[in-house]
């Protein structure tokens, strides 16, 4: 099988995948960093507002069973291009938007597009990382998470020049079509499975597609653990740092800004650590980082300590999801879409249920002692990791 794809050729293919990595952070950052302008534009109150926001999250769970099904009947190489056009297109439409259903309704297909090109670019990058058969999944989603650090200091700039979301979304889009233009035709053009590899009939590939891995729920459920932390990194990191630790005003993004930055130089370095360590160690190390950041915040809530605290969770998280990913992408049984889709639907539960609860229990005790949750999601995925040896 990887005869068919010439040696040196696979720089191209990795970098052709790297970009549409790229291209998704990019898109999403854009958006994220202008929500502001348009709940102005919009004249949204924050519980308004987070209805709103709430349809992204419903398009991408909507979308999950449809995304699978489509990469592993129609290949990850033609959705790939399909879930970028539309991703970044759909980004356009919602510069545009001057009523509050029509913007909820475009926010719903643009978590759809996510889910595909996510998907999507997730199977190629396993077919990539096949090819090279050593661990490259984790520089990958670096470049998504570098992405999104570039974007959101795009939007900042453009709306520090007073550019609207229009002129900025079109700006974006016509990015996103020059990386298009210049590296689809180096995407793989098919996918890379197990089954492929041992060289079975089409038929047999079939009945084991449709069967569901054991192996696949474990990583799901590892990867739950590590998204419940995520999401409350994302949404509940700055409110902490406001109600717990009451610094300044300026500095209450600290943690956030920790976070992103130590998350964005694991993933670079997480290949070499799964290379020299193996995802076993790698995953036990990463539990433990996460539950030791989160109890150092928690225990010693002082802006040094919580900062560094928030720092060793972003090091903790940054290698779980690519890992995850990487060996669903490997399922002897399931088609790497169909795997993907399952790891992506249980991980992403964990994004969309943490932060609520984290609320719930806020406002039952307090905020501080919520976050402790997370440090149990982190200890999860310190226990479960040694589960994977028995494949």
């Amino acid at each position: 099988m990887f005869l068919s794809f010439p040696h040196s050729a696979r720089g191209y293919y990795r970098l052709a995948v790297g970009a549409f990595f790229f291209l998704q952070g990019l898109v999403f950052a854009s958006w994220a960093s202008r929500i502001p302008d348009i709940k102005q534009l919009l004249q949204l109150n924050e519980a308004e507002l987070g209805g709103v926001l709430f349809a992204i999250p419903a398009g991408q769970m909507a979308g999950m069973a449809l995304s699978g099904y489509l990469v592993s009947r129609l290949g990850s190489h033609r959705m790939l291009l399909l879930a970028a056009l539309a991703y970044s297109g759909i980004l356009v439409t919602l510069g545009f938007v001057s009523v509050v259903w029509h913007l909820f309704a475009l926010l719903v297909l643009f978590g759809m597009a996510a889910n595909l090109h996510n998907i999507s670019v997730n199977t190629q990058a396993v077919g990539v990382e096949k090819l090279y058969r050593r661990s490259i999944m984790a520089s990958f989603h670096g470049l998504w998470s570098l992405a999104g650090f570039i974007g959101g200091l795009i939007g900042a700039l453009f709306a520090g020049f007073d550019i609207g979301p229009r002129g900025h979304f079109c700006t974006i889009f016509v990015v996103c079509l020059c990386i298009m233009f210049a590296f689809f035709r180096w995407t793989l053009p098919r996918d890379l499975t197990a089954s492929s590899d041992r060289s079975v009939s089409g038929e047999a590939s079939g009945h084991h597609e449709r069967r569901l891995d054991p192996y696949v729920l474990l990583l799901g459920l590892i990867a739950f653990g590590c998204m419940a932390g995520e999401g409350a990194m994302y949404d509940w990191s700055a409110v902490y740092y406001e109600v717990v630790i009451n610094p300044r005003h300026e500095l209450i993004r600290m943690g956030y800004i920790a976070y992103m930055c130590t998350m964005v130089c694991g993933r670079f370095m997480a290949d070499g650590m799964v290379t020299r360590f193996g995802v076993i160690r790698v995953l036990e190390v990463s539990g433990l980082l996460i539950a030791s950041g989160l109890l150092l915040a928690v225990l010693f809530p002082y802006l040094g300590t919580a900062t560094a605290g928030l720092g060793l969770v972003g090091f903790g998280t940054a290698a779980v999801v690519p890992i995850c990913y990487s060996l669903a992408g490997k399922s002897k049984i399931m088609h790497p879409g169909i795997a993907l889709a399952v790891v992506s639907t249980i991980g992403f539960l964990g994004f969309l249920i943490c932060p609520p609860i984290i609320g719930l229990i806020a406002h039952a005790s307090s905020l501080r002692w919520s976050f402790a949750l997370i440090a149990v999601f982190g200890i999860l995925t310190a226990l479960l990791a040694p589960f994977l040896k028995k494949r």
